[in-house]
Order: C-alpha cells, then sequence, then structure tokens
C-alpha cells in the first residue's frame, strides 16, 4: 500500500466540474508514487477550487494551465507544502524534474484541446 498519484488526459467537454466528478478514466498521463509534498499541492488546489471531501484520496481535480502555471513556480521556488500521511513515504528533490516534465506534457494536452485531471489512492 502507498499513495499512488495519476495525471489522466481525457477529451475536452467530459470534465463537467473542477472537483468531484465522476468521470472513466481517461489515457494516463502521468504516474507518481509516494510524493506527498506535490499531493499536498494537489489538496489545497481541490479545496479551492470547492472540493467537499475531508479526505482527499480517490477524487478528482481538473488542471487547468493557470493550475499549471502556478504549480510550476511552486515547484521551481521549493514552495511545495510539506505533507505527510501513514502511507505517503518521503517527497524527494530528485522528482523535480519529474514533476516538470509533468507539466510539460499537460501544458501540451490543454494545446492540443484535451483536459487534464489528477487523481490519487491511497
Amino acid at each position: 500500500m502507498g499513495l499512488d498519484m495519476y495525471a489522466y488526459r481525457v477529451k475536452r467537454g467530459m470534465i463537467t466540474e473542477q472537483v468531484d466528478f465522476e468521470i472513466p478514466d481517461g489515457d494516463e498521463l502521468h504516474y507518481w508514487r509516494k510524493h506527498p509534498d506535490l499531493h499536498g499541492w494537489m489538496e489545497n488546489l481541490y479545496h479551492e477550487k470547492g472540493g467537499k471531501e475531508h479526505i482527499f484520496n480517490c477524487v478528482n481535480v481538473q488542471l487547468t494551465e493557470d493550475d499549471l502555471d502556478r504549480l510550476e513556480v511552486d515547484i521551481k521556488n521549493d514552495a511545495l507544502p510539506f505533507t505527510e500521511g501513514f502511507f505517503f513515504g518521503k517527497s524527494e528533490s530528485e522528482g523535480r524534474e519529474d514533476d516538470l516534465e509533468f507539466i510539460r506534457k499537460a501544458r501540451e494536452v490543454i494545446s492540443e484541446g484535451d483536459d487534464v485531471y489528477y487523481t490519487s489512492w491511497w
């Protein structure tokens, strides 16, 4: 067991709300294993967008261009929030380049006319 984190690509229009939407899995765009600080950032975003679930697990949050811009700044400034949990492991600084690669891929998907969302399971 542990924190498994995913970003998916779906056809534009399939996501009808920014959070808490039900959707069949799209095409996997990116996968992270036990990167709790990034997960904490996504949880904060989820609640900013109106997410109602108290436990941020197995819920979806759409990622927009603006979200990706903010995420990139926080990654480059080492400003992801320290996050911990029983199954989460520890974020490692080596993940920074992988996170930036995800942002690049997600921007490409959005520029091609599709949407991106984040989800996790632990």
